[in-house]
């Protein structure tokens, strides 16, 4: 099957998912490193071949030409300064049969490898000469791109960039390659360079590839997001070398290359893939868990319209006001202080002990029983079974979290009008976590809507008029929460998604656990224009294990160093659970007077953890 669109039409749409390394798996075939790679292409087509086919099977968009090093300069070390065109054509044919029209073919192009002008050995118009050789064959022969990589001086690729402009209007990513410290190995700061190269017209990714492993290039990340609106590109090594019996070795595992690449798709990088010492095992875990992610996001940008055709005007779809919905729609409606605590269904059918949770919650002056759907992509007891048993047997209502993941447009609505049928009257409407991120990384995410989509869906509901445009009778009648993140990495888009959300019909919305006072206040300053009740998620750590964790595990969570090194104080698991309750009770004062209550989790389903951070029931 052939590409259907092209290469930037397709970074619109998602992260593109990018190979690995090419030297370090020659070498570890038993290529010496004083040999020729891009000779290769010439003497050993099938080992080149193969390494490619390896990344296709991992699940990449894009494999790169092995021609970082194909320019004259660097070939003519080997005297093969005359084969600068062969090799260069031998290479996109190897990658092109490796594709098999399935991924992109990048055409590499590395520095000359020398110094350049001043009182160097090559002059500005030898290397612009050199650049331009290299990537008429590469375009000639039909890459899809060009990409510029392990560029250490701006002066070089700026060079670079000019020259391609003058041959090729095909996508250019320009990379550079940072040391620690976010400067390059000439001291030139990583981030003006970046804003440079960005400025360039014909450049369409900005990135960073090679020197540092994750960590280092998380950081270098970070430093040049604010310089450029251009989409980012990061492939790191797989840590930084080392010596080891003779041979050279990159010691990061591919889980632990995996977790950063979901940090780097957080933090906005569009192209991620991999540099020295990344192999197809690593490219494989980083492409199981970040396209599980985009996929959850795609569907939060373009993927979930739903387009309903009636004949009945927009205008005319009336439903009921907040405050007839629910007691806790009319205490939202009234501007009271509103109190909910979080509670995870049970992973068997038995409801015995969150029943009886619940009952504590009630007796306590709990407003409402949060009930998650699956959170972070595990498989539980069926939120929406677990909200009617509480609600039969306790007098307390329930906020039924509902997300996008698992079911199809189809079986969303059913379940909709299910549970309003059997009186569930609040619903809180997320997209949810991937599937990769759960415990059952090979199940399907669905995610035919997400939650500005399903949003509006249940606004029409709660009007009588369901996905079809068909009308019906009585009206679902449910409150409309959505979810919020003050510390997204990326702000302004959470700040879109708000509005969104609100327009589509969100009545209140309920953010992710708040750790930072100063991050949920710029959050409500900047959505005043969107006026809806927001809910505060509250979470108390139980220890500084705990604290970990949600620093680095759960997506959406910012929790900042200060929390963190105070947590790292306690001594025992109870000083741990009691700081914690400290913690979190100062936020809830902190924050009081902008909020319209408090969503507080019970951590491992401790409900007298959350009441105690509310001031109520005891803290045993």
């Amino acid at each position: 099957m052939g590409l259907s669109h092209s290469f930037l039409d397709l970074l619109a749409k998602q992260v593109i998912l990018a190979d690995g390394a090419m030297g370090s798996m020659l070498y570890n075939q038993g290529v010496f490193v004083n040999r020729c790679f891009d000779a290769l292409n010439l003497e050993n087509p099938s080992l080149v071949q193969g390494i490619h086919e390896a990344y296709v099977e991992a699940g990449v968009d894009l494999i790169e030409t092995n021609t970082f090093g194909a320019n004259a300069f660097r070939l003519a070390k080997y005297g093969l300064i005359q084969e600068v065109d062969r090799i260069n054509r031998a290479a996109v044919g190897i990658a092109r049969e490796a594709a098999q029209g399935r991924v992109f073919v990048a055409g590499s192009i590395g520095p000359v490898g020398g110094e350049l002008t001043g009182n160097g050995r090559l002059t500005d118009a030898q290397v612009v000469e050199m650049f331009q050789n290299q990537a008429k064959a590469l375009v000639e022969e039909g890459v899809d791109l060009l990409i510029l990589e392990t560029f250490s001086r701006s002066q070089e690729i700026l060079l670079a960039i000019a020259a391609l402009a003058d041959i090729t209007d095909l996508p250019l990513i320009a990379q550079m390659t940072s040391e620690q410290g976010d400067e390059t190995v000439y001291g030139e700061r990583i981030d003006e360079a970046v804003r440079r190269i960005s400025e360039q017209p014909n450049v369409a990714v900005v990135g960073l590839n090679c020197s540092t492993g994750p960590s280092g290039m998380l950081a270098s990340l970070e430093c040049i997001r604010p310089v450029t609106d251009k989409p980012i590109s990061v492939q790191p090594n797989a840590g930084m070398p080392k010596r080891v019996e003779q041979r050279t070795l990159y010691m990061s595992t591919p889980e632990y290359m995996a977790e950063y690449a979901k940090r780097f798709f957080e933090k906005g990088a569009r192209i991620i893939g991999g540099c020295c010492g990344t192999t197809p095992d690593h490219i494989r875990e980083i492409v199981r868990s970040v396209r599980g992610l985009d996929k959850a996001m795609g569907a939060a940008i373009d993927k979930a319209v739903v387009h309903i055709e009636t004949s009945k005007s927009e205008t005319q779809l009336v439903g009921t006001a907040l405050e007839m919905k629910s007691r806790l729609g009319r205490k939202l409606a009234q501007s009271e202080k509103v109190a909910m605590i979080e509670v995870t269904p049970p992973r068997g059918v038995d409801v015995g002990a969150i029943v009886e949770k619940a009952r504590i919650c009630a007796e306590q002056g709990v407003d409402a029983i949060n009930i998650p759907d699956g959170p972070r992509a595990s498989s539980r007891l069926s939120p929406l079974v677990t909200a009617v048993q509480i609600q039969q047997h306790v007098d307390i209502e329930t906020v039924l979290h509902f997300c996008c993941r698992d079911r199809n447009l189809i079986g969303m609505q059913s379940d909709l009008l299910g549970a309003s049928a059997m009186g569930l009257n609040n619903m809180l409407i997320i997209t949810g976590d991937p599937p990769k991120l759960g415990e059952y990384p090979d199940a399907t995410g669905v995610f035919d809507m997400d939650s500005v989509a399903l949003t509006d869906v249940l606004r029409k509901l709660n009007c009588g008029m369901d996905i079809g445009g068909n009308l019906f009778s009585p009206s679902v009648n449910m409150t409309i929460g959505v979810g919020a993140n003050p510390v997204a990495s990326d702000l302004e888009r959470e700040i879109m998604r708000f509005k969104q959300k609100v327009e589509a019909g969100a009545e209140y919305a309920i953010t992710q656990p708040v750790f930072d006072v100063e991050s949920l206040f710029r959050f409500l300053d900047m959505i005043q224009l969107f006026p809806i009740p927001i809910v505060a998620g509250i979470w108390p750590f139980t220890s500084f294990k705990n604290a970990e964790f949600m620093a680095n595990e759960v997506p959406g969570v910012t929790v900042p160093d200060v929390l963190l090194e105070r947590m790292s104080q306690a001594k025992t698991k109870e000083e741990g659970r009691a700081l914690g309750i400290e913690i979190a009770h100062e936020m809830v004062e902190a924050i009081q007077d902008r909020v319209a209550g408090f969503a507080v989790s019970a951590p491992f389903g401790n409900v007298n953890t959350a009441l105690a951070v509310l001031g109520k029931g005891p803290v045993a």
